[in-house]
């Protein structure tokens, strides 16, 4: 499948820019698939105002792969999507392992109507980047990519500017995830796609939970043989969007109507410092990044959307006093939370 074959209007919308929560798995007390939880925190996005899903990525737990969970909990959101609104949703499924893992996973994500995959390098940590370049050409051939720089707190691979120069010249690129949390980094990928001259192509899409907003709205200038290229962020997708998702949405559109002017409000800027304090604490930064999944489950269980905490891996649970700093972050930042939107539709998604 070839990026040309997506929906125009789906292409646009990823293209120009969207929110993207990356899908959590609800699981029961004993760690089966919840259905109507699953389908329920599908159908909040989708009502939150999201313009499409990431399903099977690390907030959804790369171990549904080990428990045949892969393939059913990608139709499951889906099908949600589809049954729940008429309206364009990008649908991105995640892929990950060695190439020819990869490659089948994308062909499953493509088959059932998926628009795109993001691409995990984890399991290519001994690989060279000419190595890493043929596995992601490889699985281009079959859906088109997404590229993921994921931290290396959480199994990602560092890759130098070049790198991301040659992976922006794959023609079946359309986005690039940049997550390593780090301002260095970020700026080797910026720098890598302008290089490739692929910035009207590749959409850039933050994943630094620690600069969300700021990525957002700020302009990059990046400059080659003392010619300045100004660029931005289109933008998020984003494991922190799993929850909150209806406030998420509403900073989304105030940094995108922010961008291109001449001056950006203070009290936006200041809001990506409260924002930051709350991703802290839902990712578990104190105990490097242990309890992140557990974390954006506390929130939602909390507000009805989980049943529990549950991840595939039992020893995978809030870290010794995450639980106290999320209570913190949602008491200081109270007015952050989307707990009233919540609570006005539950029944509704859970029916």
């Amino acid at each position: 499948m070839h990026h040309s074959q997506i929906n125009a209007d789906v292409r646009k919308l990823i293209a120009d820019g969207t929110v993207l929560p990356a899908h959590p798995l609800a699981l029961t007390a004993e760690r089966k698939l919840d259905k109507t939880h699953q389908r329920a925190l599908t159908r909040y996005y989708i009502d939150a105002g999201a313009g499409g899903l990431a399903v099977g990525v690390h907030t959804t737990q790369f171990a549904i792969r080990d428990v045949g969970l892969y393939r059913p909990v990608l139709e499951l959101a889906a099908e949600t999507a589809a049954s729940w609104t008429r309206r364009p949703l990008a649908m991105v499924a995640g892929l990950a392992g060695p190439t020819r893992q990869a490659t089948t996973e994308a062909r499953t994500a493509r088959d059932i109507g998926y628009h795109a995959g993001l691409l995990s390098l984890a399991a290519m940590k001994s690989a060279s980047e000419d190595e890493i370049i043929a596995h992601c050409t490889a699985v281009a051939a079959e859906i088109p990519l997404v590229g993921f720089y994921l931290q290396p707190a959480v199994g990602g691979v560092i890759l130098s500017s070049q790198f991301w120069q040659r992976f922006a010249s794959i023609d079946n690129v359309i986005a690039i995830k940049i997550a390593p949390f780090n301002r260095y980094r970020t700026l080797d990928v910026l720098r890598g796609v302008a290089a490739a001259g692929a910035l009207d192509r590749v959409a850039l899409y933050t994943g630094n939970d620690d600069h969300i907003l700021l990525d957002l709205m700020l302009p990059f200038d990046l400059r080659d043989n003392g010619v300045t290229t100004r660029t931005y962020f289109k933008g998020g997708l984003l494991g922190h969007w799993s929850v909150w998702t209806a406030s998420a949405i509403g900073q989304f559109e105030r940094c995108k109507a922010a961008r291109h002017k001449d001056s950006v409000p203070a009290d936006l800027l200041a809001l990506d410092a409260r924002v930051t304090d709350c991703n802290s604490a839902f990712f578990d930064v104190a105990n490097n990044f242990h309890g992140c999944i557990a974390g954006c489950h506390e929130i939602l269980r909390r507000q009805g959307l989980m049943q529990g905490l549950w991840c595939l891996d039992p020893a995978e649970g809030l870290s010794p006093g995450q639980k106290e700093e999320i209570d913190r972050v949602c008491r200081e930042h109270a007015d952050l939370s989307d707990d009233d939107f919540v609570a006005a539709n539950l029944s509704k998604w859970l029916a």
